[in-house]
């Protein structure tokens, strides 16, 4: 595929929090922003709690109209759960892609990390109570899966939020009657660096689960300059009389990149470990990229004792740099960590999802695409998930993103992109 390419750099889209975010209205507003309904059910069904579901309807709040996403609980009470219990129902859910699956394990992250603040514990100790029930889980769920299929959890996805309505009063909860906002609201805002407003409306306006998904994808600011594409608008349970109870999406895409690269700024942390057992690394690689690391490595050194050892980088955006550098003081032996903000320039980047295998059993693999400067574009599978494809099929990995490939030109009606062997220079 040749000739300069028209396409848009990437998606964008701007959380209107003004008037408070819980799970089921971010939902909501994705879903009425054109998030595919199908796709939300069948996550939140993936999940496989017997007799969890969400339907989708419409609604009015204040005059406005909006979706409104409803929960269906099993019959028996929920049951306490641990961050390892979520991580376990989120793994064997194939109804999330890997990124939505990431998405929501780190919302739980983000969840347990407060409540573990909050209550003087560890993260892996908390219970979640009311963050951890059935709403929850299919909150965070159906968002994932919403966020996924609109673009927005692509590296190139621009997701800005407004300040989050705190709220005042109290309210019963399982720890007894507390101060709104409640203290896991107060710790993910402090640790995302989400700012906080409207404490003159009364009631709880955002929950610990609508911070949390705000935290995990979204870095606080005015919205992106954007074509608009979409609007929508969320409804939670109350009609309030003195704001409208919604939460709001505008989505759209950014402006064209003229010489086809964007800068940006990227976050760079750093640390130099020389007692790590090297069987660990893996570990601590796959830590870093479920705290939010765009990617990962590390470099072997020479210490100035003459020791041998490695120095672990990460790249990630600011507003996730915390968490990326307490997964690095956690899970290494290091005492510090270096960060500095740099420049860079990346490439106009697009991905779609093909199916693979037989039509009774297909598997989905991301084929993500980059323009060069010159206007060509290359193409290659997701390597994770054509592994898992492959695994699932019983077919080799070659074969995966060979079928892969040749279903992404079919559908873009293109035979010139280079294929998963062709040199990158």
């Amino acid at each position: 595929m040749s000739g300069k390419s028209t396409a848009p750099y990437g998606p964008a889209a701007h959380l209107d929090c003004t008037a408070g975010v819980a799970g089921d209205m971010l939902l909501g507003a994705l879903v009425d922003a054109g998030a595919d309904a199908g796709a939300v059910v069948d996550a939140v069904r993936s999940l496989r709690v017997p007799g969890l579901d969400v339907s989708v309807g419409r609604a009015r709040r204040g005059g406005f109209a909006c979706t409104r996403v409803t929960v269906t609980r099993p019959a028996s009470p929920d049951r306490v759960r641990r961050l390892a219990d979520v991580r376990e129902l989120l793994a064997g859910a194939d109804g999330l892609t890997p990124a939505a699956a990431h998405t929501a394990r780190r919302t739980f992250e983000l969840l347990a990390a407060a409540e573990a603040r909050a209550h003087g514990t560890t993260p892996d100790r908390v219970h979640f109570h009311e963050v951890g029930a059935y709403d929850a889980l299919a909150d965070v769920a159906g968002c994932a899966a919403a966020l996924d299929g609109l673009g927005l959890l692509a590296e190139q996805a621009v997701v800005t939020c407004s300040p989050l309505a705190a709220g005042s009063g109290e309210i019963r909860c399982a720890h007894g009657t507390m101060p709104v906002p409640v203290p896991a609201v107060l710790h993910i805002a402090a640790r995302a660096g989400l700012a906080l407003a409207r404490g003159d409306l009364p009631g709880e306006r955002t929950t610990p689960t609508g911070a949390a998904l705000v935290a995990a994808v979204a870095a606080p600011g005015p919205m992106p300059p954007m074509t608009v594409r979409a609007v929508g608008t969320g409804g939670g349970r109350r009609d309030t009389p003195d704001r409208p109870n919604v939460t709001r999406v505008v989505l759209g895409e950014t402006a064209t990149a003229s010489a086809g690269s964007v800068e940006g700024d990227v976050v760079m942390l750093e640390s130099t470990v020389d007692d790590l057992d090297p069987r660990l690394w893996p570990a601590v690689l796959e830590a870093l990229r479920a705290a939010g690391a765009w990617d990962c490595w590390t470099t072997g050194v020479v210490g100035r004792h003459g020791r041998p050892g490695r120095v672990v980088t990460a790249l990630c955006s600011q507003h996730v740099r915390q968490a990326v550098a307490d997964a690095l003081l956690l899970h290494t032996t290091t005492l510090g960590v270096r960060w500095t903000t740099c420049r860079r320039t990346t490439l106009p980047r697009r991905s779609a999802t093909v199916t693979v295998g037989p039509a009774e059993r297909p598997e989905r693999v991301t084929v993500k695409t980059a323009e060069r400067p010159d206007g060509t574009v290359t193409a290659q599978p997701e390597l994770s998930e054509a592994e898992r494809a492959a695994t699932s099929l019983g077919w080799s990995l070659r074969t995966v993103c060979e079928a892969a490939m040749d279903t992404w030109r079919r559908e873009h009606r293109t035979a010139d992109v280079p294929g998963p062997d062709a040199p990158h220079g």
